[in-house]
């Protein structure tokens, strides 16, 4: 008889204090394989007490630690270590990035890249951090400089893990501050890796510390704890009005990247073949789980049914599978209650009047019988006053909204609570320009969608957030303004 051997299920630990630690009271959670539910690892499910622990070194490590100490220079070249670590590290890092989160390959090959880019970035940058003199009056000198805002919890989503760790990560550090990271409890695992290769760089004890644990509990403590001087969030705007008030108990400085509803605008006198690719990529890269996706689309009546009989014609090229397999340019859903978020939506919209022009279901066989997939889904017939037209999907869902001109394009693309980022597709550039002029978004395209720079500001208005990450921005966000006067006259002021 045949017997059936198990493979063996890693044990990871969190990152504290420079050591790797299992959570005070033992607990762990079973990390799956969205695709196939393979259980990938098991990680320790941190308490407040763990929370309070990774706080405690990182403020120990910034307020008597080495770190405070270390120069510009320094915390450059170790920056620069990181990002050569992680290329060294390229492949299983995108691998382990499939395996987790979902996405393809593909996808998870240039966001491992943009990591490194983004340690790269900031360890140039870390040396470029200026202040300002001035002599005025006579007798004094003023100056200032920019210090470091002290201990920084980050807290990151699931839909990129690596990338939004570096994006966290890196100027923080480049600042002069140290962090508790918490990765998703759905996806540590790349997290955890960075870890190891943080570790190896050299990075004293206590000024990276990451744990792994559910925003209940931990997430919480990040927010409402007084050694805590600044959080950074991406993620949820429900989760970041929440984390806003915890952050008043001391007033920390905040930074929330949140939800978006991103018009994507296609004008007649676009190039169609274009438009289209860049339509389906806005709306399906990253399975639609992306803050920033196209998810309303927004095409000029006249060449509306053509537009949509040419995305249609495409859309049998998205091949669905696990992100792993040749070809593949979307995988899983991240789980199977964010299935049933997405398949609720699709409901939602055919009940308020949409038509299901593609998609809407499962993809049948048993290759997706374990996973958490659903088709590309494309609903036409959108009206702006719609719940799907309004409300944030997370999922390859794009819904298509017909206007007759110019103005009625502006109206419908800022009527949104959200406003994080838009796309215009025409011939005119000054069209697209005045147009993008009237758009209220933070991050705009023109003839194109989703292409991302860590030397450029990414945030958004209105509910999509407060702050921006990347670029100079991202960086004076981890630092302080200080005013220091000096009196060159040293008579008594006899004032009194």
């Amino acid at each position: 008889m045949k017997t059936t051997v198990k493979a063996k299920v890693a044990t990871l630990d969190m990152f504290i204090n420079g050591a790797f630690v299992k959570s005070k009271d033992g607990s762990t959670r079973e990390i799956c394989d969205p695709a196939d539910g393979t259980v990938l690892a098991r990680v320790p499910e941190a308490s407040r007490a763990d929370a309070q622990s990774a706080i405690a070194a990182a403020r120990a490590a910034f307020d008597q630690g080495p770190w405070r100490a270390t120069s510009a220079q320094d915390r450059g070249k170790l920056l620069l270590k990181i990002g050569d670590l992680i290329r060294a590290n390229a492949q299983a890092l995108a691998q382990l990035e499939v395996r987790n989160m979902g996405k393809p390959l593909a996808e998870a090959e240039f966001d491992v890249a943009d990591a490194a880019n983004c340690f790269e970035f900031y360890g140039g940058l870390a040396t470029k951090i200026h202040g300002e003199t001035m002599s005025v009056p006579a007798n004094s000198m003023s100056f200032v400089v920019r210090e470091p805002v002290g201990v920084c919890a980050q807290i990151i989503p699931w839909n990129y893990p690596l990338l939004m760790a570096a994006w966290k990560l890196a100027p923080a550090l480049a600042a002069g501050c140290t962090v508790v990271l918490k990765p998703s409890e759905l996806t540590p695992l790349t997290a955890l890796e960075l870890a190891r290769l943080i570790s190896a760089a050299g990075t004293p004890k206590g000024v990276v510390n990451i744990v792994t644990g559910p925003g209940a509990g931990v997430g919480e403590e990040l927010a409402e704890n007084p050694l805590v001087d600044k959080i950074a969030f991406t993620g949820g705007t429900a989760t970041g009005r929440k984390i806003a008030v915890a952050a008043t108990g001391n007033l920390k400085k905040v930074t929330l990247e949140l939800g978006g509803k991103n018009p994507n605008i296609v004008f007649a006198d676009a190039d169609l073949e274009a438009a289209v690719d860049g339509a389906l990529f806005a709306a399906f890269a990253n399975q639609g789980e992306v803050c920033s996706a196209g998810s309303r689309l927004l095409v000029e009546k006249s060449i509306h049914a053509p537009f949509v009989d040419a995305m249609l014609k495409k859309i049998p090229r998205i091949k669905l599978g696990h992100g792993l397999s040749s070809g593949v340019k979307m995988g899983p859903l991240i789980s199977a209650a964010h299935r049933d978020k997405v398949e609720s939506y699709i409901k939602l919209g055919l009940k308020e009047g949409a038509r299901l022009a593609c998609g809407g279901k499962r993809p049948p066989g048993p290759e997706f019988s374990k996973g958490f997939f659903v088709e590309p889904t494309i609903l036409d017939g959108v009206t702006p006053d719609m719940r799907v037209a309004r409300e944030e999907i997370f999922g390859p869902v794009l819904c298509v909204i017909a206007f007759k001109d110019e103005a009625e394009a502006v109206r419908v693309a800022n009527d949104t609570d959200y406003g994080l980022a838009a796309g215009v597709w025409t011939a005119h550039i000054t069209k697209a320009l005045r147009v993008i002029r009237q758009l209220r978004a933070g991050i705009t395209w023109i003839n194109t969608y989703h292409p991302t720079f860590n030397e450029m500001p990414w945030g958004g208005y209105k509910q999509s957030g407060t702050g921006r990450e990347l670029g100079l921005y991202g960086i004076q966000a981890y630092l302080e303004t200080k005013q220091i006067n000096v009196n060159l006259d040293e008579a008594p002021l006899a004032w009194y």
